[in-house]
């Protein structure tokens, strides 16, 4: 599998010129051989854009995500939409699917595949509180799910989410190969941005791509460097602070190869 990283820059509360932004992403990293990409946190209106949350929020049968479904389809290529706000009572109206909640609003990443259909849909676990109004404004996710792509077990998580390692484990157990974790990582940390993504790699044994925001969003700065570890934890693909499209290589027998070689996981006892 050919993985891209789409490192945007997304102008707070600008939802429309962020799509146009991310459409183009998806068209660059397909041109350029890739089979799944993957967009950053709330990269429709923007992390610290809360008072935008609310008017930002569509269903996951909005246009919005229509959108992307379509560039996914006449691109050829996966697209993790990961992540917008989600409208819960919009997503159960339009479609009868089942929430966390028949109302509020969700950090919801949506994979779809090369054909533009959904394939997952995962809700961003673990809301983050300091110096934000996430854990006020959304409602936190319940469920995991998996999804077979390019001879990958595929999952998601969203950015806070690196700082639990249960969930991941939880992940592990349901067969996951390849994890992709959209963000919206600001300086300072960036020292934890760099060992969180690091460590989720080796204790798992797959492949993880974190890919972040850069740019200024109000009184904080996203801090980019989004990175593809591979599962034996190196860095075989990675960025600076600035807008770009990260490109790596991640093979399955590569995850199968380092948990015979090292078979940590075999021995952890539950």
């Amino acid at each position: 599998m050919r993985l891209a990283l789409a490192q945007l820059e997304p102008a707070p509360g600008d939802v429309e010129a962020n799509e146009r932004a991310a459409i183009e992403a998806i068209a660059t990293a397909a041109a350029n051989g890739a089979d799944l990409v993957a967009l950053p946190e709330l990269w429709d209106v923007g992390y610290f854009a809360f008072d935008d949350y609310a008017t930002a929020a569509q269903g996951l049968d909005g246009p919005r995500l229509a959108r992307v479904s379509t560039a996914a389809a006449a691109n050829g290529v996966a697209v993790l939409a990961g992540s917008v706000v989600e409208d819960l009572a919009a997503t159960a109206a339009e479609s009868g699917v089942e929430t966390p909640a028949d109302e509020g609003y969700a950090n919801a990443s949506v994979l779809f595949d090369a054909a533009g259909e959904r394939r997952l849909v995962y809700r961003k676990h673990h809301l983050f509180g300091h110096e934000s109004a996430e854990a006020d404004l959304l409602v936190p996710g319940e469920t995991l799910e998996t999804t077979d792509l390019c001879g990958f077990s595929v999952a998601a998580t969203t950015c806070y989410d690196l700082r639990f390692p249960e969930l991941y484990r939880d992940l592990l157990d349901l067969g996951a190969t390849l994890v992709l974790v959209p963000s919206a990582w600001p300086y300072p940390r960036v020292e934890h941005w760099r060992t969180l993504g690091r460590a989720r790699a080796i204790e798992n044994g797959w492949y993880l791509g974190a890919v972040n925001g850069v740019g200024a969003q109000g009184d904080a700065r996203l801090l980019g460097r989004s990175t593809v570890y591979d599962p034996w934890g190196r860095p075989i693909a990675t960025t600076d602070d600035a807008p770009d499209v990260v490109y790596a290589t991640a093979e399955p027998s590569r995850v199968k190869a380092v948990r015979e070689s090292f078979p940590a996981i075999e021995d952890r006892e539950t």
